[in-house]
């Protein structure tokens, strides 16, 4: 029999845990229904026909010590174009001012908010034809890259990418050069050719991917493009909407381009390509005539991106309607000199939901 102050204790004992006892569970009932970690979401594919329009200045205020609040964000219309001034000596102008710059969106005038001369940053990607055709180029073009390659600054990165009968993506963006000359050493030819294809599918790439404003490709191939299932209104659509920077280095047989019977030569038709597509897209084509070339033009192409205006502004069109805007940059000659203004030809507005709803999907061979 328990003595009367060992009962109490006991007594006392037990009322204790009884009285913990909701508690406990309680605490562990809590546990239990109290979610997991959000894993970190998985990176949507976009759909290509909601692709960006105009670079906008988004602006996010919120106060790191409210928790719980939403963030507020400023969105304005202001358009930046990259635009290189070259004299007809192609060395750049780098001396302007906003009034020898004009603007036309859609052919009206409009008012030029601010000027600016920066080396930006860059995202930009080596796009290397590797058909079979490259065979005897391939050597030199790699040593190109690779000088591109070892010409980034620390805040650049890029990517690598290669293509035959289709694209294949060699090494994603990173800020490591050796990873990126590592990925040139490995390329080799053998196969067709699907130039169209390669550069929607890096464009698209580069915009989705790329960290850094200022985007851009460097393409290097012969041009003669005999497996895409893309056109080139899509391919220039493709770039308008990415906002890419589009550099063509292409290898022409000098000797297929003289015209035949029934018209151009394909080898001239592929070098109008080129053009075209580096034109609308505020980049440039070269067409070396000698391998020995290479080198001085991945320099070009390096400094070219270096050295170019952000002329900024805010359109009179205030629509949000994710039409697109047809864009001419003019610049006014200094002492004499003709100067040659290279700027992307127009962007994609936004819509009320801030994207651009163009209504031609990239959908191949239409």
């Amino acid at each position: 029999m328990l003595n009367r102050p060992t009962f109490r204790s006991v007594s006392l004992a037990l009322i204790i845990a009884l009285l913990s006892m909701p508690a406990i569970y309680s605490a562990d009932a809590q546990d239990q229904s109290r979610p997991q970690q959000p894993k970190q979401p998985q990176q949507q594919q976009s759909d290509p026909g909601d692709k960006k329009g105009a670079q906008r200045q988004v602006a996010d205020v919120s106060d790191p010590g409210a928790l719980g609040e939403d963030r507020i964000k400023i969105d304005t219309d202001l358009v930046n174009l990259d635009v290189t001034v070259i004299d007809q000596e192609n060395n750049p102008i780098f001396n302007l001012k906003k009034e020898d710059f004009a603007v036309y969106e859609d052919k009206i005038k409009q008012t030029i908010e601010s000027i600016s001369r920066e080396e930006l940053p860059l995202s930009f990607g080596i796009v290397i034809d590797t058909s079979g055709s490259m065979g005897s180029k391939i050597q030199t073009v790699s040593e190109a890259a690779v000088l591109l390659i070892r010409q980034m600054h620390h805040s650049d990165e890029a990517f690598v990418a290669s293509f035959k009968t289709e694209p294949d993506l060699v090494q994603d963006f990173t800020t490591d050069r050796r990873e990126l000359e590592a990925a040139v050493d490995d390329l080799y030819t053998s196969g067709g050719t699907a130039l169209l294809d390669a550069i929607i599918a890096t464009a698209d790439y580069a915009h989705e991917k790329g960290k850094r404003r200022r985007k851009a490709l460097v393409v290097v191939t012969d041009g003669l493009d005999r497996n895409s299932a893309f056109k080139e209104k899509e391919v220039i659509d493709a770039i308008k909407e990415d906002e890419v920077q589009v550099y063509l280095v292409g290898f022409i047989n000098e000797v297929a381009e003289e015209k035949n019977f029934y018209g151009k030569s394909s080898a001239k038709k592929a070098k109008d390509l080129l053009i075209r597509i580096a034109d609308d897209s505020g980049g440039r084509a070269y067409f070396p005539k000698d391998l020995s070339e290479i080198s001085n033009i991945a320099a070009q192409i390096s400094k070219d991106l270096r050295t170019q205006y952000i002329v900024s502004y805010y359109p009179t069109n205030d629509k949000r309607d994710g039409t697109f805007r047809n864009v001419q940059v003019g610049v006014n000659h200094a002492g004499g000199r003709k100067l040659i203004a290279r700027a992307r030809r127009g962007y994609y507005s936004r819509n009320e939901k801030g994207q651009a709803s163009t209504s031609d999907k990239k959908t191949a061979g239409n």
